[in-house]
């Protein structure tokens, strides 16, 4: 078929709208590839979004290539993206980490712990170091029976300069962890440093390993469970959640 040349020009300025709009694989391929996934669901996909914390927490900096790593700059905006999605009603924090950088795991701690939107967290394999106040965050907290979560004092790695104000500021940054989890859980500020400062329980070294229904029994985390009773507690939850939206509206 014979086009005029503006006819021609329409339709070329078709083929770039619709390019525009259809993402390319390599896109798909690279957001999988940093984030885990495509994009934050839309309803009627979901009405909850999944959210992993794996690997080893990276913060300021880059950790080598080898290593499973979650990147706090990465998961920070997906948080703010499921707070300001009408469709997202809660989320499911699915982790098995080994720990990582104390301030990006706090971030990440303090962002989910102050979202409007139900949140329900299950530790699977492992919750350890930084991953514990993470857990913690959520507004109910579940450990898998076989999973275990590691309590032990802050450490620094590289060169220290300056030990006194060193060690005054890690002992603040210790103190910063040990309230958030205090105030996010049941437990209570002297049982939990007792678990931190524990000696004898990990291969020379100090702390504690809590496995499953330790963990609860320590009054760390809520319940023993998978994701069948995370999934009904936060369907309960977002239930509980329109309830009261509800009836702020209504008054």
């Amino acid at each position: 078929m014979t086009y005029s040349r503006g006819e021609r020009s329409y339709m070329n300025n078709d083929d770039k709208q619709t390019n525009k709009e259809e993402p390319s694989a390599s896109t798909l391929v690279e957001k999988i590839k940093e984030l885990g996934q495509t994009n934050v669901p839309e309803a009627p996909d979901s009405n909850i979004h999944v959210l992993t914390i794996i690997g080893q927490v990276e913060g300021h900096m880059q950790l080598p290539p080898q290593n499973k790593t979650t990147k706090y700059e990465h998961v920070l905006p997906q948080l703010i993206a499921i707070e300001q999605n009408p469709n997202i009603e809660g989320v499911i924090i699915l982790l098995n980490t080994v720990g990582g950088d104390v301030e990006a795991g706090l971030a990440l701690a303090e962002m989910i712990s102050s979202m409007s939107k139900p949140t329900v967290s299950i530790v699977l394999g492992g919750g350890h170091s930084i991953g514990v106040p993470i857990a913690c965050a959520a507004t109910h907290a579940f450990i898998a029976p076989t999973a275990t979560m590691t309590i032990h004092p802050i450490r620094l790695t590289g060169l220290v300069i300056g030990v006194p104000q060193t060690f005054e500021y890690l002992d603040k940054m210790q103190d910063r962890v040990i309230q958030f989890v205090v105030n996010h859980s049941s437990i209570d500020v002297e049982a939990f440093k007792q678990l931190m400062f524990a000696r004898g329980n990990l291969t020379r070294d100090i702390g504690t390993n809590l496995v499953g229904e330790e963990a609860v029994r320590h009054k760390i985390i809520d319940d023993v469970g998978g994701l069948r009773h995370a999934m009904d507690k936060l369907n309960e939850l977002i239930q509980k959640n329109k309830e009261k939206m509800k009836e702020k509206d209504e008054a």
